[in-house]
């Protein structure tokens, strides 16, 4: 038996119809970064996200980290990612496969119009230059971890003692915050989208949505 889906959030689809009038930020492409920390919702608000902008590719960056490089994936990202979209062409990147430890098949990421890129990190220094807009889950690193761990369950909790530490180390040398355009704010009744650290008056298109959240989706 198929899941109903999820009904149509106003302020997704009001966030992706602003979304596609972006220019291209890299290549052809409107590349937009869902960051925050673990637990935090990322997964669920790309997912509905792209479902808005008619279906665009999501990039995992699970598939891009592995056990022994939470973080220090940059350059694969570049080589595997970035470089084939900037000339407009197909991404071939090799999913890591966490239950295996090791990369599975090939995977294409076509040069669609809008990808959405979610993960811890995804505003990372190295990435931001690529990004038509980034967008962090206002969410308290305590409570989102919580949400991780009781996500994950028991058998994971060694490796999520690991992942706080890794993530907090992130962050603190190079934090995506503060460069956030939007802060999505998530809900009972769904998303807020606030602007974020990064927009000023007068430096382009605000992607706010007004009085408060929408209906659940």
């Amino acid at each position: 038996m198929h899941a109903s889906p999820a009904p149509a959030d106003p302020t997704v689809d009001d966030l992706a119809a602003r979304l596609r009038l972006l220019p291209p930020s890299c290549g052809p492409v409107r590349l937009v970064g869902v960051d925050g920390h673990a637990g935090s919702g990322k997964s669920t608000f790309a997912g509905r996200l792209a479902d808005a902008l008619g279906g665009a590719p999501v990039l995992h960056l699970d598939d891009i980290a592995t056990h022994e490089e939470l973080f220090a994936w940059t350059p694969r990202l570049l080589d595997q990612v970035i470089e084939p979209l900037r000339r407009g062409e197909s991404a071939r990147y090799a999913p890591y496969d966490w239950s295996e430890r090791g990369f599975g098949p090939a995977r294409v990421l076509p040069a669609a119009p809008v990808i959405v890129v979610e993960g811890v990190g995804a505003g990372r220094r190295a990435l931001r230059p690529y990004l038509a807009r980034l967008m962090w889950m206002e969410l308290p690193d305590e409570e989102a971890w919580a949400r991780g761990r009781a996500r994950d369950g028991a058998e994971q909790s060694d490796f999520w003692v690991g992942w706080v530490e890794a993530e907090r180390r992130h962050f603190s040398e190079d934090p995506s915050r503060p460069f956030a355009d939007l802060l999505i704010r998530p809900g009972h009744m769904g998303y807020e989208v606030l602007t974020g650290p990064a927009t000023t008056p007068g430096s382009g298109p605000h992607l706010t949505q007004g009085d408060g959240p929408s209906a659940m989706c």
